[in-house]
């Protein structure tokens, strides 16, 4: 822009004008820089002037969740934000062989800042990338505190261990637990809730009773058909998301066992998924939108004090679960 205002004899405020279609410069005025921006070949760097402007202020969001549920309630909360906040929303779907080439797309396309939900909020190449760039950048649910930076989550310790204390509190002792995607830290946490409520508890971890999953509904069908062949079934079965808990229950049903006659399930999450299915899922609300929403206010708050040369100081904002009980629980 200083080349280009040089070039004409002109201040980089006019050219600024001239690039936004302020209709206060002079028509030859506008035609010089013009015709000096094509000469110079100046491309106009959208991230700066982002950051300049924060009613046009583009946030990147990227996502490679396998549950559609979790990324709809995802959806619903960033939009909302971004509405109110007067942002823009760039959406980039992010596999683990192409993270580096997606965030530089997005960094290309001029995003102030980047929204990392799971399994990309623990992804090393991903924050490497933007570490590097120096964009700001949120993670969401990442099941425990950020090394540095922004984050926000719920306790995920502490909601699995409740869901678990509240299925002893019905007489179940004998618990099928279906873990989520292992690389999720999330994952991780809420595994280790339910096994300190057990041992709490004084009950022993069978290490039979666990089987892995990947958040997927596809994942929870082979793992609660492990969990219930046989004849020594689990009284109950607690799924690390709602969709894998929904596959529990379908596999229940194929198995002819009333739930929660013959078998207790419950989730996590409280996706749409938990009320659209019979019977309606026992689980722990996590606020997906809300978390969503707040990641927004975060990420917008560290751009403008960016802008001014500040930085927030890293912190995490934890947001409180809640343990919704339906149908697909019962007592022992």
């Amino acid at each position: 822009m200083h080349d280009v205002a040089a070039h004409v004899g002109v201040s980089p405020m006019t050219v600024s004008r001239v690039l936004s279609g302020d209709a206060k410069v002079r028509d030859e005025t506008r035609k010089r820089v013009q015709e000096a921006i094509a000469l110079l070949g100046y491309s106009p760097n959208i991230a700066a002037r982002n950051l300049a402007r924060a009613a046009t202020v583009h946030i990147g969001l990227l996502y490679a969740n396998p549950s559609a549920n979790y990324l709809n309630e995802l959806l619903v909360g960033v939009l909302e934000q971004s509405s109110r906040a007067g942002c823009q929303v760039l959406l980039e779907k992010c596999g683990s062989r192409n993270e580096r080439g997606v965030i530089r797309k997005l960094l290309d396309d001029g995003v102030g800042g980047v929204i990392l939900p799971p399994p990309l909020s623990e992804s090393k190449v991903a924050l490497e990338t933007l570490r590097a760039a120096n964009v700001p950048f949120i993670l969401v649910s990442t099941g425990g505190a950020a090394d540095a930076g922004l984050s926000v989550r719920i306790d995920d310790f502490e909601a699995a261990a409740a869901m678990t204390r509240y299925l002893l509190s019905l007489g179940h002792r004998d618990i099928g637990f279906i873990a989520g995607a292992a690389d999720h830290t999330a994952s991780a946490e809420r595994q280790a809730g339910f096994e300190a409520a057990l041992k709490h508890r004084g009950l022993a971890l069978r290490p039979e009773r666990v089987k892995q999953g990947l958040f997927t509904y596809r994942s929870g069908l082979a793992a609660a058909e492990e969990l219930l062949k046989g004849s020594r079934r689990p009284t109950a079965i607690f799924a690390c998301n709602d969709d894998m808990a929904a596959a529990a229950i379908a596999v229940a049903h194929r198995l002819r066992l009333d739930v929660p006659g013959d078998l207790t399930v419950v989730g996590f999450d409280d996706t749409p998924i938990a009320t659209t299915i019979w019977p309606a899922l026992t689980t722990i609300r996590q606020p997906v939108a809300a978390i969503a929403g707040k990641a927004i206010e975060m990420l917008l708050a560290e751009i403008r004090l960016r802008q001014n040369g500040e930085t927030l100081v890293p912190r995490q904002q934890i947001l409180e679960f809640t343990l919704v009980k339906r149908e697909s629980s019962a007592a022992l």
